[in-house]
């Protein structure tokens, strides 16, 4: 074991835990007043929920032994038998430490779906949902992409940092459930305010600093590799900021901040399926790119579809990580990372775009079946929408008898 990888990826393990509480300042900016804690209480309580069920048996189903290419085993219950020696994922860093960072992978998917709930699910019932979709969507996806054995590891389809398991895999999953949700009341006639900007600035802050962890640390040691996907995150979050800024121009004449924090944000969920595989110019062509594509499937969903994804989860995580899959099939080189089995498509091989899109589209099948049946067990239990009462006065009082801003007065 090597004592500079150990360090490196415990503080980035840190770094990937900060993205949720940033995600909670980001989603809790976007928020009206009324809603501003229950937005950040969702975030808040799934950073307890992942971490106990992570420990007790979700690390084991990811990442224990292989069963159909599908899920893992029960070996690791409650981490047992795991010491301080390494572990079958990484010979230079402690079994532990590898499984301290996968766990705040674990954290931040779920939290993601929430964007697109906001103002009309009943607390319990999302809290039972995650605790659902944690079992039967994201540990299932974490061992078909990383877990030995698994099935889109064996087809050769390749993630870095979490394209599949992370970004579409949360993203369909919240188009499906707001869905099922259908949409918050007046809807087509109320125009939902950003409340609070400055909240929106700092979340998208912290989860760029947190997202240097969350790549740059999938290299699992403190190596050329690591230093790669840092740069390929920064250039390709950069690229895009700038190009949601020049959309805001073209289509309103000003660049806008919260503009500007959603395009760094996509920009990094771009670049991470394909943050250690392809070349540095690649990135700068994927962010630049993924500012155009999730700002126009935000507005179809939106204005023409009439979807109420509140804080646009799918259009910004489920699409741009879809655009990340297709990019990395594009442009990955082996000669950055031997994981890869062939080059991508424009370095004239075809067989990795092929099994990325089909990585892809297994990916968007797990999450939709997987939505629909966490949906009806949680239905099972408890009423899983606020009555419209509830969804009038606000979530922060009907779910947690709390106000955001005690001594604010006016309208919302």
């Amino acid at each position: 074991m090597n004592t500079g990888d150990t360090a490196f990826v415990l503080i980035a393990s840190a770094f990937v835990f900060l993205m949720t509480p940033g995600l909670a300042f980001f989603y809790g900016g976007l928020v009206r007043r009324k809603n501003v804690c229950n937005t950040m209480m969702a975030c808040v309580a799934i950073m307890g929920l992942s971490v106990v069920m992570w420990i007790l048996f979700g690390y084991s189903l990811s990442f224990g032994s292989d069963h159909a290419g599908l899920i893992g085993s029960f070996e690791w219950l409650g981490l047992k038998g795991i010491g301080m020696e390494a572990g079958p994922y990484a010979e230079n860093i402690p079994h532990l430490v590898f499984i301290l960072f996968q766990m705040m992978f674990a954290m931040i998917t779920p939290a993601l779906i929430t964007g697109a709930l906001v103002g009309r699910m009943k607390f319990k019932a999302l809290f039972l949902f995650i605790a659902f979709w944690s079992v039967i969507v994201y540990y299932p996806m974490a061992h078909m992409v990383w877990g030995q054995g698994g099935f889109l590891e064996k087809i050769g389809s390749v993630d870095f940092a979490g394209g599949n398991v992370v970004h579409i895999s949360s993203g369909v999953s919240a188009l499906v459930l707001a869905i099922l949700l259908g949409r918050r009341k007046g809807y087509e006639h109320t125009y939902y305010h950003v409340h609070n900007i400055p909240f929106v600035v700092l979340g998208a802050s912290l989860l760029w600093f947190g997202w240097f962890g969350f790549n740059a640390g999938s290299a699992l040691g403190a190596n050329g590799l690591a230093a790669h996907a840092f740069m390929t995150s920064a250039v390709s979050a950069a690229a895009a900021l700038l190009s949601w800024m020049a959309i805001d121009i073209i289509k309103t004449g000003k660049p806008t901040l919260v503009g500007a924090s959603t395009g760094l944000v996509v920009g990094l969920v771009g670049i991470t399926p394909g943050a250690g595989f392809v070349p540095v110019w690649a990135a700068l062509i994927i962010g630049i790119l993924v500012s155009p594509i999730c700002y126009f499937t935000v507005s179809l969903i939106k204005k023409k579809l009439k979807i109420d994804d509140a804080l646009d989860a799918f259009g910004c995580h489920g699409i741009g990580g879809i655009w990340g899959g297709i990019a990395t099939g594009l442009f990955t080189q082996k000669s950055i990372n031997g994981a890869a089995r062939w080059d991508g498509l424009v370095f004239g091989d075809v067989k990795l775009f092929l099994v990325q899109i089909a990585g892809i589209l297994i990916t968007i099948a797990v999450a939709v079946v997987g939505t629909l049946i966490c949906y009806g067990l949680v239905r099972a239990f408890t009423k899983i929408r606020v009555d419209e009462k509830e969804e009038r006065i606000g979530l922060d009082q009907s779910q947690h008898g709390e106000s955001a801003y005690p001594s604010f007065n006016g309208w919302d």
